[in-house]
């Protein structure tokens, strides 16, 4: 541009000058009204979000409270244990991620597929286990050789420790890692904590919240990388409640050792008080296995067992009362007017129609009353004077007895068991009630089934006559139980019988009495039919329930309590498959009852029968090794090979 005077020069200039200086003003003036908004409007927006950046707040899981017996000693406590898991959001490279870790841990194909599975199927924001009960120096070389594998959290955490192992499984349970539909259900960022755990069953299931306690927390300042630089502040978690049962653990350990290999349940109760001392259901898992994780071959082996270790036989196994039932029979023949001293002669079958009922006693036996049917157990007077006096009465009696109830106690999946009559059966199969069926109640079969927690609760009111309720929370509110409302001269017939059948002649447990200065026990004992020999069978031979496959034999039970006078204990003995209560069930009743009044007798008794399994056992495998080796003896040699020329 030219310009004709200096003049104009200067003018032209000075006004582009004021032109870019307001220009520059007012970018400024807009600068400085956005740092004034966000400074004093959206200061603390940013404040918050640079904050978040540099400091992290961290979950402190709560120390999970102790389960522990009557007198404080405990069932299930907490220990260090040291793993490692993935938070699958945060992996980059799964296969990448695995063969590092592998540098350090050995994993196996089987823990490979889990892994690749759960990543598959969980929640990115959940944790995948890929090992757990790690030794410290393993622990160690994990943080020092994978501290820059994103998605990679090396766990400290406290595991659960079950230190009577099998014996407490089934009252218990066991921890496990939050399912997703748990996390989707609840939200709660523990859930997705790495190394928590909550109940899956039992007491760890029912009384979770007790002993689950209230997260900590703690805010740590992190450098760009998401490394912890120092710890600002912390709040302390809150460790979960203790729970202390009314369960005496030497008792049930005990239990448990006298039992050996049998599938079996045991129950112990305090008679004045309700509470449970022992519940012990066998065989059962390790829960400090089920704790961690169970390997594919151990549940596979526990699902296809006969004995159905995974099923808590105490509070779920319905089994026909058989004989242990004739109590409330003759309670209810009583109520009715029958007198005790009415009687049959039992010639080892009763006919009713068509139909014929036997005797467990094929030879029959003889004049029978009231005072002789229970201690001989004859069914053809149960059978007589149980159809004399009703289904319905058979029913209600039993219910008072706690028969077809669930119990209130922390106890997942209690069954309910049947005390049928003839509303019952119309409802359940659209039928009338029948007279044959009555004859099956009356002696504890047909569609009458309980579980051993009701036997025991029949025997502890049967020894008060008052409404006993089990306890198992020992901290719980305790109720002084109510009168059963049944004459006490009924329940003193019926108690003479029950002493009569351990005590007396020609009683069907006499080989069982206690043998503890001053202590008496009453009991019953009982047959519970699995299978009816068929014709078919006995036509190959099979007349004997000894002959019969395992699963099919009868099952032996024992209900009993002690002492006679001012009665402490009651106790229900189930042994599955042991086909004579008083040769299966009742020695164990006795020497669980022993146990409580002289322990050192009761230990004498349990050497000398564990050193006879032992034997036993080793004779069998010698036996069944011999037994191979002659197979491989006596099989033919393999071909050799084609020569090849």
């Amino acid at each position: 541009m030219n310009f004709r005077t200096e003049a104009e020069r200067e003018q032209v200039f000075a006004r582009r000058a004021v032109l870019l200086g307001g220009g520059m003003a007012l970018v400024g003036a807009t600068l400085g009204a956005r740092m004034a908004y966000l400074s004093l409007f959206e200061g603390e927006k940013y404040r918050l979000a640079s904050e978040d950046n540099r400091v992290s707040l961290r979950l402190i899981p709560p120390r999970r409270g102790w389960i522990v017996d009557r007198a404080g000693l405990p069932l299930a406590a907490n220990a260090p244990d040291y793993g490692l898991e993935l938070i699958p959001e945060q992996v980059r490279d799964l296969e990448a991620t695995l063969r590092a870790i592998m540098g350090v841990l050995p994993l196996t194909l089987e823990d490979l597929t889990r892994i690749r599975a759960d990543v598959a199927r969980l929640p990115g924001a959940m944790p995948v286990a890929v090992a757990s009960g790690l030794a410290w120096p393993q622990f160690a070389a994990l943080n020092v050789r994978l501290p820059d594998l994103p998605g990679v959290v090396p766990v400290q955490s406290f595991g659960r420790v079950y230190a009577g192992g099998p014996a407490f499984a089934h009252l218990l349970g066991y921890v496990g890692a939050p399912t997703p539909e748990q996390y989707q259900r609840e939200r709660d960022p523990l859930l997705v904590f790495p190394g928590f755990k909550l109940g899956k069953d039992g007491i760890e299931r029912t009384q979770d919240a007790v002993l689950r306690g209230k997260p900590g927390a703690r805010r740590v300042e992190v450098n760009a990388r998401g490394k912890i630089v120092r710890e600002l502040d912390t709040k302390a978690d809150e460790p979960g409640a203790n729970v202390r049962l009314t369960i005496d653990r030497g008792l049930q350990s005990y239990a448990a050792r006298r039992l050996g290999d049998e599938s079996a349940s045991v129950i112990v109760m305090d008679c004045q008080t309700g509470d449970v001392l022992c519940m012990l259901s066998s065989p059962a898992y390790d829960p400090n296995v089920f704790s961690t994780r169970v390997p594919t071959k151990l549940w596979k082996s526990l699902q296809s067992s006969d004995a159905h270790p995974l099923i808590n036989k105490s509070a779920q196994g319905l089994y026909p009362p058989g004989s242990t039932f004739k109590m409330v029979t003759a309670l209810a023949a009583l109520k009715a007017g029958i007198s005790p001293e009415d009687a049959v002669v039992c010639r080892g079958v009763y006919r009713y129609g068509r139909g014929l009922w036997h005797c467990h006693s094929r030879r029959g036996h003889g004049h029978v009353d009231l005072h002789s049917a229970i201690p001989q157990s004859c069914d053809v007077y149960f059978y007589t004077y149980g159809r004399a006096a009703g289904n319905q009465a058979i029913a209600d009696m039993a219910r008072v007895f706690g028969l077809g109830q669930k119990f209130d106690l922390p106890l997942p999946g209690q069954a309910k068991g049947i005390v049928p009559d003839a509303a019952w059966k119309e409802k359940r199969y659209g039928k009338d009630w029948t007279i044959g069926e009555t004859l099956n109640a009356s002696i504890g079969q047909g569609y009458l089934i309980a579980n051993p927690l009701q036997l025991a609760v029949m025997a502890a009111r049967l020894a008060t006559g008052r409404a006993v309720e089990p306890r198992l929370l020992a901290d719980g509110p305790r109720a002084a139980a109510p009168s059963l409302g049944i004459p006490e001269e009924h329940l003193a017939i019926v108690r003479q019988g029950m002493v009569d059948v351990v005590n007396g002649r020609g009683g069907t447990a006499t080989r069982s009495r206690v043998m503890v200065d001053g202590i008496v026990m009453a009991g019953k004992t009982g047959t519970a039919q699995v299978k009816r020999i068929t014709m078919a069978e006995r036509r190959r031979g099979v007349t004997r329930q000894e002959q019969m496959p395992w699963k099919y034999r009868d099952h032996a039970l024992f209900v009993a309590y002690a002492p006679v006078i001012n009665p402490r204990y009651a106790v229900s003995v189930i042994v599955e498959h042991g086909m004579h209560g008083g040769t299966a069930a009742a020695p164990v009743a006795r020497d669980v009852l022993t146990y409580l009044f002289e322990p050192e007798r009761a230990n004498a008794t349990l050497r000398i029968i564990e050193a006879d399994a032992a034997r036993r056992k080793a004779a069998n495998e010698a036996a069944a090794k011999a037994a191979a080796d002659a197979a491989a003896a006596a099989a033919p040699a393999p071909a050799p090979p084609p020569v090849v020329t």
